[in-house]
Formats: C-alpha cells, sequence, structure tokens
C-alpha cells in the first residue's frame, strides 16, 4: 500500500488549508485509489474505481497513461502546483453531509475538470485526524532518516574526494619527479652516446687514412716493380747470350774455312749453309715482357750443335784429302 499527504488550497477557501490523504495500491492510480479530506476538525472519506478511472480518460478523450500521469500530479505531489486547483461542495461543508471534491487543471488560462469523488462524512474525525498526523509524522521521520543518510553518504563521498586529490596531487609530484629524472638520465645517455659516436667517427677517419696511405705507398711500390722489370727486360732483349756467340764464333770459323778453300769438293759448303744453325734474331714485342721473352728449347739447341760438329768435320776432311 502507497500513501501520500499533501496540502491543498480550495480555489473558493485560498487563505484555508485542507490536508488529503490517498492511499493506492501497485505502480500508479490507475487501479483506484481512496481518499480522505480533512481540516483539523472534520474528516470525510470516499474511493475511485478503475471503472470511474477509465471512464473520465474516456470522456476527455485522453490516453489512459496522460490521464493517470495528470491525476498521480494533482493528487500526491508534496508541493502545491498553479497547475492545477480544487473545489469542495457544498461550501462551507458540515461534518454531517457528503460533499464532492473536484479537481481541475489550469492550462493556457483554461480549465478543465480531471475528475470528482464523492465524500461521506467520517463519524469520527478525531481519529482520522490521528491517522493523518501518524502518517505525517513517519514520513517525517523516514525523510529525516533518509536525510541523515544522505549526509553521511556526502560526508563519505567529500572524505573520498578530499584524500583522491591528496593522492593525485602526490601522483602529479611523483610524476614531476620522475619526468625531472628520466630527462636526466636521457641528456646523460645522450652525451654518452654522442661521445662514443665522435670517438668512432675519428675512430674510422684514421683507419680511412691508415689504409689510403697502404693503398697508396702499394701503388707506389708496384709501379717500381713494373719499372724495374721493364729495365731488366730491355737489357736482356739488347744483350747476347752465351750460347748466341758460340753460334757466331762458328759460323765465322765455318766462313774462314770456305774462303780458305780453293778446290771444288764433292762436299759443296753451300749445301749446307740452310743446315748449319744460324743465330735467330730477337725482337722486341710490344706486348708483355712474359710473351715477349721466350728461351730456346734445349734439344732443339744440341741437335743444331751436333749437326753443326758434323759438317765442320766433313768440311775438314775435304780440306785435307786437298
Amino acid at each position: 500500500m502507497n500513501t501520500s499527504v499533501r496540502e491543498i488550497h480550495l480555489s473558493s477557501q485560498a487563505d484555508f488549508s485542507y490536508f488529503l490523504r490517498v492511499d493506492w495500491e501497485g505502480r500508479g492510480l490507475g487501479f483506484g485509489f481512496k481518499l480522505l479530506l480533512t481540516d483539523g476538525h472534520k474528516a470525510w472519506r470516499g474511493k475511485v474505481s478503475e471503472a470511474v478511472v477509465n471512464e473520465e480518460a474516456e470522456e476527455l478523450e485522453m490516453a489512459k497513461e496522460k490521464y493517470i500521469q495528470d491525476l498521480q500530479e494533482a493528487l500526491t505531489e508534496p508541493e502545491p502546483s498553479a497547475s492545477y486547483c480544487f473545489t469542495l461542495k457544498p461550501h462551507p461543508p458540515t461534518s454531517s453531509r457528503t460533499v464532492t471534491l473536484t479537481y481541475e487543471k489550469m492550462q493556457k488560462d483554461i480549465s478543465f475538470k480531471l475528475g470528482s469523488v464523492s465524500l461521506d462524512a467520517v463519524k469520527e474525525p478525531a481519529e482520522a485526524v490521528r491517522e493523518v498526523l501518524i502518517h505525517t509524522l513517519q514520513q517525517g521521520n523516514e525523510l529525516q532518516q533518509h536525510n541523515h543518510k544522505l549526509k553521511e553518504e556526502n560526508q563519505r563521498l567529500m572524505q573520498e574526494h578530499q584524500n583522491i586529490t591528496e593522492n593525485l596531487k602526490h601522483y602529479a609530484e611523483s610524476i614531476e619527479t620522475l619526468k625531472a629524472e628520466l630527462y636526466s638520465r636521457f641528456v646523460l645517455l645522450l652525451n654518452e652516446k654522442k661521445t662514443k659516436i665522435r670517438s668512432l667517427q675519428e675512430s674510422v677517419t684514421k683507419l680511412q687514412e691508415t689504409r689510403n696511405s697502404d693503398e697508396q705507398k702499394n701503388k707506389d711500390c708496384a709501379k717500381l716493380d713494373r719499372t724495374a722489370g721493364h729495365n731488366s727486360e730491355d737489357d736482356e732483349y739488347e744483350g747476347s747470350t752465351d750460347e748466341e756467340l758460340k753460334e757466331e764464333q762458328s759460323a765465322e770459323t765455318s766462313h774462314s774455312s770456305s774462303k780458305d778453300s780453293a778446290t771444288p769438293s764433292p762436299l759443296n759448303l753451300r749445301d749446307i749453309t740452310d743446315v748449319a744453325p744460324c743465330r735467330k734474331r730477337r725482337f722486341r714485342h710490344l706486348g708483355p715482357p712474359e710473351l715477349a721473352v721466350k728461351k730456346q728449347n734445349p734439344e732443339k739447341k744440341n741437335g743444331y750443335e751436333c749437326m753443326f760438329h758434323v759438317v765442320l768435320n766433313a768440311a775438314r776432311l775435304c780440306l785435307c784429302s786437298c
């Protein structure tokens, strides 16, 4: 059971207060409700059924949900509102007669009737007034307890807020300290890296200079070697070998022998001129030294020498026979 008590003022008696108690079941007034009206001396009771609520909504051509919302605002709102007004007939009411309570809604200076209920006089109004006072006191106590709980909750939240604020300040200070420390470490590490990079660059520069110097020395040595090789090759080409000197001496001896001989011989020396080994002329080649320098084959040289000695002996025999 839900209960609401509020103060109302009649439109014909604005300076006089009435107290209206409404009891209902469920989530709203759509399933019916009970009313108790009192001025502190007299009291009246009445009831509105669910069928009456539906009928009044149909008469006003309003949706039931909208009608129930307006009805609940008019009868159960704790604070008086200028949007709703009440009338009581007959006026002034008596304790022995039935009265009709009408509730209307004001909208743009136009009022229309939300509903009305017949209230019967209570035989013992003091008891009804006592019920209203008890409910009002209970509601006041509940509101006071709720207010106390809200104050405690508010105090707890304020304390938590203060603790959170202090923690945030502490965290902010810690973050600033940590930032400063990290920045100093970063600067120190950066300087170390820069120093290391500079030393590495200097080492690389020195190594590059050493390498270039070594390469230049190697190039100079290679150039000197090539120059010395060319000079030795020129000396070798320009000079004559011992074998060539021997061949020249043998050729000169054979030539003088042929001049001394005046008698014809069956063995003509002209026929062996082609057989005798002649000194081969060496020519300088423009190609590499390896291709220009070619030594005689020892076996071929020995064959020529043997043939030369045979011819020489034959010539001597011919001269002796003559």
